[in-house]
């Protein structure tokens, strides 16, 4: 299995439209790719700034290169990320995961919608 993140950052007030829209782009199409196993938003609240990393778990490179293309290494992004973003990072981090344990079934969990 290899772990894909990547960062990035907003003005606060721009954070949860943002999180909405990763939601239904980068998300959305990392889960509808073959071979991607969960994919994640991290947030990380500082003042006036918000930082946030996606993290996806895929079975394979073959299955990256699926979603990213043959330059795995280069960030994806839609066609608003430039309306939020304070930044574009060019490239993304890789590393492969000798061992993962998790629970027998993992929840979904969308602070968005919880109580």
């Amino acid at each position: 299995m290899i772990v894909r993140f990547w960062r990035g950052r907003t003005l606060a007030g721009d954070a949860d439209a943002y999180t909405d829209y990763m939601h239904e782009t980068g998300i959305k199409a990392q889960r509808a790719t073959p071979g991607n196993l969960a994919s994640s938003i991290l947030r990380r609240d500082e003042g006036t700034e918000v930082h946030f990393a996606v993290l996806s778990l895929w079975e394979s490179w073959d299955a990256i290169r699926a979603f990213a293309g043959d330059a795995i290494e280069t960030a994806v992004y839609f066609p608003e990320d430039r309306k939020y973003l304070l930044v574009l990072e060019p490239t993304v981090v890789h590393w492969e995961v000798p061992v993962w344990e998790a629970a027998e079934a993992l929840v979904t969990h969308d602070r968005r919608t919880s109580a």
